[in-house]
């Protein structure tokens, strides 16, 4: 199946779309603080250690060795 995703710009819109997906039993997820804590957090010390220049370069020709 495919899946969707809306970005109402205000109350009122995200109101109306989930009693329409309630309305015909779609199910949804709601998730108001954007992304997950955890992920954000393992982005976070990715970029950290990309800034302290903890990172391996990887040439085009070894990526199929």
């Amino acid at each position: 199946m495919e899946t969707l995703v809306f970005r109402p710009e205000n109350k009122e819109q995200l109101e109306a779309l989930k009693a329409f997906a309630k309305a015909l039993k779609i199910s949804f997820v709601s998730n108001p603080d954007g992304y997950d804590p955890k992920f954000v957090a393992k982005i976070q010390e990715s970029r950290k250690q990309f800034e302290n220049g903890d990172f391996k370069v990887v040439e085009i020709e070894d990526l199929w060795k």
